[in-house]
């Protein structure tokens, strides 16, 4: 059986996390560079081996001073771990797809379950084949280390503990097709 090898459409892709402020209101941030690939035995990606990467420098939640503050040691510490990653795969049952795997943030690595939903197959007018899916579940970012909390004077919790990833992929589908061991 052949395995063929998919890789991420940076320019039809997007990687995002969305996380509580003060409990009350939601922060949305990107990462604007990442890489990633799946190798696949079949179309509907059962048990598709998949690796991802986002750079931590490439952060942004639309304000420098935040995303500064995210970059430093209180949380990612993008100095001494400039990326994050995940090794996993997919698992189809029934119609229902997960990528389970290994997460990765400084230095820290624990498996994540995240709900996948492949929006389909398609030939472009370019001759290229493309998968689109959408990606979504919770972190606790402190099982990270990214553990900078602190409490305003009323009480609430300036960010939550609890971060959302939310990924649009879009993959492009290799013409050369790689022999399964």
């Amino acid at each position: 059986m052949a395995t063929t090898k998919w890789i991420i459409d940076p320019t039809h892709s997007e990687v995002s996390f969305k996380v509580k402020h003060l409990v009350i209101s939601t922060v949305t941030g990107y990462f604007r560079k990442f890489e990633g690939s799946a190798e696949s035995t079949s179309e509907d990606f059962d048990g598709a081996k998949v690796s991802f990467s986002a750079d931590i420098d490439s952060i942004d939640t639309n304000q420098t001073d935040r995303d500064n503050h995210l970059k430093s040691a209180d949380f990612f510490d993008a100095a001494n771990h400039p990326k994050l990653t995940f090794e996993g795969k997919i698992i189809k049952n029934g119609d229902d797809h997960k990528l389970v795997g290994d997460l990765t943030m400084r230095e820290t690595t624990k498996q994540v379950e995240l709900n996948v939903d492949l929006g389909g197959v398609a030939g472009d007018p370019y001759g290229q084949t493309k998968a689109g899916f959408e990606i979504e579940g919770k972190v606790n970012r402190k099982d990270f280390g990214l553990s900078w909390s602190a409490v305003t004077e009323a009480g609430s919790v300036v960010v939550s503990d609890q971060v959302r990833l939310i990924l649009s992929v879009q993959l492009v589908k290799q013409t050369e097709e790689v022999l399964a061991d």
